[in-house]
């Protein structure tokens, strides 16, 4: 059975200030509370799958440096499987993070090893992209290493979904190598464009040949949309703190539920659910919540 969870991405290593207002263009305020801590879109979405009870396995690129090192003992310590990540002697990525007092945030990452997984590494886990039941895709990697590993994806049946953030260009990609596409509000608006409205812009996508649209909008919730049917999904309202990891949790939580036979509806139901509890926590990986703390939190709301 393909019961497993591939991660395909990056890791970073967020440093993360509060200030009480972002920074304009040129201005300079004063920061507190600055921390160091494990990020990357791909590594966040693996734990945060692992956490919710995924058989999950992380690929990816990492330095010799001790950040790469420190990279290894998180994973190891979530049970996250590794042993095919790279390793190279160049900086481990990077992620400039500013949290304001609203809960709003603005990041700044320089890839470092993440842009050296090449889409010969990826030839070489064709095994076990075949094996996977699901391949999890962000844009912190390579867009062709990317590209290459949903063909891979492609050809034996295994399921992908690709996060594209940060937002890449994604014009001359063909769409069809994905089942699922899940962009932020912000992200699929620099994909489409103003002017339509959101149904629209999604059957453009969906006649590229992307199996299904899911577009997160924060505490709206997500727009779901297939060549069938669109939907709204709401999320449970709550306060935030730290908007910086939610995108991450609702990806991972959305491969768990698809794995565990959801349809698409309710597997974003669970992931909004994930987003949620995620943001009322500061830093990321602190904040991902275990299924213990997700049902919880799914039985004390109102929404289902």
């Amino acid at each position: 059975m393909k019961n497993k969870i591939l991660v395909l991405g990056s890791y970073n290593v967020g440093l993360t200030m509060s200030v009480d207002k972002l920074p304009a263009l040129g201005e300079t305020v004063l920061g507190s509370g600055y921390t160091e801590g494990p990020g990357g879109k791909g590594s966040n979405q693996a734990i945060a799958a692992k956490r919710l009870g995924g058989r999950v396995e992380f690929v990816g690129c990492i330095g010799t440096d001790p950040y790469g090192k420190l990279a290894e003992e998180l994973w190891s310590a979530e049970g996250v499987e590794h042993g095919r990540v790279k390793k190279i002697g160049v900086h481990t990525g990077l992620a400039f993070i500013l949290v304001d007092g609203g809960g709003n945030n603005v990041i700044a990452v320089d890839p470092g090893a993440n842009s050296l997984i090449t889409e010969a590494d990826v030839e070489g886990l064709r095994g076990v992209i075949a094996e996977a039941g699901v391949l999890l895709l962000q844009l912190e990697t390579p867009l062709g290493t990317a590209v290459k590993a949903a063909s891979l994806a492609r050809e034996s049946g295994t399921k992908v979904i690709l996060n594209p953030a940060p937002m890449t260009d994604l014009s001359k990609v063909d769409l069809s190598l994905f089942d699922m596409l899940t962009p932020n509000l912000t992200e699929f608006r620099a994909m489409m464009g103003e002017g339509d409205d959101l149904r629209a812009r999604a059957a453009r996508v969906l006649d590229r040949g992307a199996g299904a649209l899911v577009v997160t909008m924060g505490e709206e919730g997500a727009f779901v949309a297939t060549k069938e049917d669109s939907c709204a999904v709401p999320a449970p309202k709550v306060g935030a703190v730290d908007p910086t990891g939610a995108g991450d949790a609702f990806n991972g939580a959305l491969a768990v539920a698809l794995m565990e036979g959801e349809d698409l509806r309710q597997a974003v139901a669970f992931a909004n659910y994930a987003g949620a509890l995620t943001v009322t926590k500061r830093e990321v990986v602190p904040a991902l919540p275990t299924r213990a703390e997700l049902e919880e939190f799914r039985r004390n709301d109102v929404l289902e």
